[in-house]
């Protein structure tokens, strides 16, 4: 039940996430340059420039991901009393033992 009810969620969730992801680099690029970020095509610009600028978004969207994963694991656990995610199997067997 934790499972689905976290891929049900966690879909939504991450087309929105992506939205937040690309509002939030935007902005921080704007407020360190006067102009757009470069796309990846742009022939006026070099392959480091391109590749950091590419690099610092990669690692918004990342952070924001990861953000809204573990927020809805956690919600997940919280509304039905399992972990949906990776351990799972881990954290019932220590409890299990725990409960000795």
């Amino acid at each position: 039940m934790g499972k689905l009810f976290y891929r049900a969620i966690s879909s939504g969730v991450g087309v929105l996430g992506g939205i937040a992801a690309t509002t939030i680099f935007r902005r921080l690029w704007r407020m360190s340059a006067d102009e757009e970020a470069p796309s990846a095509t742009d022939s006026r610009r070099s392959w480091p420039e391109i590749l950091i600028v590419a690099a610092i978004d990669g690692a918004i969207f990342a952070v924001v991901k990861a953000a809204l994963d573990r927020g809805i694991a956690t919600a997940a656990r919280e509304l039905t009393g399992t972990w949906p995610g990776e351990g799972a199997e881990g954290a019932a067997a220590a409890e299990a033992e725990h409960a000795k």
